[in-house]
């Protein structure tokens, strides 16, 4: 059963969502500023407009009263006639003008002789005080919309940066070996669509790595067995320098095929793991009996519940892979559950080491051509993960290459006083 990706990934997710937010809320305060600068612009005017008239309707109909009857509500020549309208009026029959301050009074004025001027004014304050209204009534509710859009626009990118999280983490744990993931379809938008090709994509992927691991599997079952009688064949062959070379290139084609066959059973998970308490030391030991270029370190010992064929396995692997890519001696050193299998060669290459840290050791994958078939790290590193425990790579500061395998602790360690290689212990 495939498992469906969830969750949230709290960087992305804010970064999404903050930009929409933001972005969200920009437009809604430049489009509400906007509108509540025109409605402004629009009301004054029309307030002005309208006073305007109206004041001049009066001032009309004061100037005809005062034409008829001599006397009007009108105030001839006042003193305080602000000199704007005066000068304005002795080019015009009749005017209208606003005087700003603190307390603004619109006046009307009419010429009504060569020297007699007919006024009116009144107080422009509460036209004023109603646009005020106006605009604290537009800003709290212009106010009250930029929150509720802002929110909707943070509800949406956070939604949005989930949902982006969610296919990014997928398509990591897709790339780091995880072909079962898959991400749930939620909408039908590009985020949607994006997740519904990752999906595809990782069935895409499963089908031919699957084909893949049948074909070598079947192609490795199918050797072992012409390997097997080549095998007898040359044992039955003389001795001579020619019937050694070919023993020792049979028992390189059987040990590449054992190695194919345990990749296929690894992939095909049907490798079974048989548990049991062993020191760590001994393991160690036996992982590389007869090899004389290995030696084994105790510095501190420890008993751990595992598959000893496994350990020895992968002890054996990076030891031989040690061997054949750095340079001798290859110290195993136990320290506790922990052993270190380190060389005294150049180190990793710049470009392995990168893909030892990210992806993990890739099957036919060698230092260089013609020194491997690169699958020991691979099936090191397959064991490992069978086991529960735990491979890593380095570069040792004092030099050489350093393969760390970290097992699980059962017992409290002792302290080992001797080890037989002559290595004295530290403390």
């Amino acid at each position: 059963m495939r498992r469906t990706a969830s969750g949230s990934g709290r960087t992305l997710t804010m970064n999404i969502g903050t930009r929409v937010a933001l972005a969200v809320a920009a437009a809604a305060v430049t489009m509400g500023a906007a509108t509540g600068l025109l409605v402004h612009r629009v009301t004054a005017a029309d307030q002005l407009g309208a006073a305007r008239t109206a004041l001049d309707e009066r001032l009309t109909s004061a100037a005809h009263d005062y034409a008829t009857a001599g006397t009007s509500p009108a105030r001839l020549n006042p003193p305080d006639l602000p000199r704007p309208v005066a000068d304005a009026v002795r080019g015009r029959q009749r005017v209208t003008y606003l005087q700003d301050g603190a307390h603004p009074v619109l006046w009307a004025a009419i010429r009504v002789s060569d020297r007699d001027v007919l006024v009116l004014s009144r107080s422009y304050v509460p036209e004023i005080r109603a646009l005020a209204t106006l605009d604290r009534t537009f800003t709290l509710v212009g106010g009250i919309a930029i929150v509720v859009v802002s929110l909707a626009g943070l509800f949406l990118g956070v939604r949005m940066g989930r949902r982006a999280t969610v296919a990014a983490q997928t398509a990591e744990r897709i790339a780091n070996g995880d072909l079962d993931a898959r991400i749930r379809p939620d909408g039908r938008d590009e985020i949607a669509r994006l997740a519904a090709s990752v999906n595809t994509m990782a069935d895409a992927l499963w089908a031919r790595l699957q084909a893949e691991r049948r074909v070598t599997a079947d192609i490795a079952h199918e050797l072992r067995t012409p390997v097997a009688s080549m095998s007898t064949a040359v044992g039955l062959l003389p001795s001579g320098p020619v019937t050694d070379l070919l023993k020792g290139s049979v028992h390189n084609l059987r040990g590449l095929v054992e190695d194919v066959l345990e990749v296929a059973r690894m992939d095909a998970r049907a490798a079974v793991v048989e548990t049991e308490q062993r020191q760590v030391s001994a393991m160690a030991r036996r992982a590389v009996a007869g090899v004389e270029d290995a030696r084994v370190r105790v510095v501190r010992e420890a008993v751990v519940t595992t598959d000893p064929r496994r350990v020895e396995r992968i002890l054996a692997n990076l030891a031989a892979n040690a061997l054949r890519h750095g340079a001798p001696p290859v110290v195993l050193e136990v320290d506790g559950p922990v052993v270190r299998v380190r060389d005294h060669g150049p180190g990793f290459p710049a470009d392995l080491f990168a893909v030892l840290h990210t992806s993990g050791p890739q099957r036919f994958r060698t230092t260089a051509p013609g020194t491997g078939t690169g699958l020991g790290l691979a099936i090191a590193a397959g064991q490992t993960r069978l086991l529960g425990a735990r491979l890593t790579f380095r570069n040792h500061p004092e030099g050489g290459a350093e393969a760390i395998l970290g097992l699980p602790e059962d017992t409290a360690p002792k302290r080992h006083g001797s080890s037989s290689d002559g290595f004295v212990p530290q403390p």
